[in-house]
């Protein structure tokens, strides 16, 4: 009789190679050995129906309650039904297939699919938009931010001279340039006076207004000199 399930026998009275051979699963799912006929058992450490795979696969993490579910679907299946999908490559898909688990699987795989195409769908939609606002951006940087920086460079150097004309030190210089050049127009009144360009009467008067401005002008050098030292 054929022991299934937790049977650690070698069937050796019936080898079959030639079904062995014509199995399209690697030699660690169809048995132990070539001359084996009987389908692994869940509990054997040489095949694992559906559990192992080829050393060039990635790892698949079962969780038991999942593979309680494969192993009590496949124990309701006969002998005959067991060999087929070992063999027949078709017959193990279309059981595959049937599992909740893939199905599970399967679902999120073209949800997920159908949203990745929805998005390349808006992303494409949204590219003439896109392209039309980098170009707006090229002409601003290009025209009207250009001018507002030569406009903004200029009121920077505009304000540094404020700055500068403003000074404490450049307040003085100007104060005092402008006490020489009271003194200067004073000199050359005198001058004029003394070479008789000008009568005594508009001599005294203006040349009491010209000391009057140097002699204010001297003050308040002095006052703003001796504050700022």
């Amino acid at each position: 009789m054929f022991k299934f399930w937790g049977s650690q026998e070698q069937d050796a009275q019936q080898p079959r190679p030639q079904e062995a051979s014509q199995s399209w699963y690697p030699p660690s799912v169809v048995g132990s050995s070539p001359g084996s006929s009987r389908p692994g058992t869940p509990g054997s450490s040489s095949s694992g129906f559906g559990m192992n795979r080829p050393s060039d696969s990635p790892a698949v993490h079962v969780s038991p309650a999942e593979a309680a579910g494969v192993i009590s679907l496949l124990k309701d299946k006969s002998v005959d039904d067991l060999r087929k999908l070992l063999s027949d490559k078709d017959a193990y898909n279309q059981f595959l297939y049937s599992l909740d688990q893939v199905k599970i699987q399967n679902n999120i795989r073209d949800e997920l699919r159908k949203e990745t195409l929805q998005l390349a769908r808006e992303n494409l939609d949204k590219e003439p938009r896109t392209m039309e606002l980098r170009n707006q951006c090229r002409i601003i940087r290009t025209t009207e931010l250009a001018a507002a920086q030569e406009k903004l460079n200029e009121l920077e150097r505009k304000k540094d001279e404020m700055l500068r004309s403003s000074s404490p030190a450049s307040l003085l210089h100007k104060l005092q340039e402008a006490m020489a050049k009271a003194e200067d127009e004073s000199e050359a009144l005198h001058r004029q006076f003394l070479d008789r360009e000008i009568d005594l009467p508009t001599f005294v008067q203006r040349y009491k207004k010209l000391r009057t401005t140097y002699h204010k002008r001297a003050l308040i050098h002095l006052a703003a000199k001796t504050s700022t030292g």
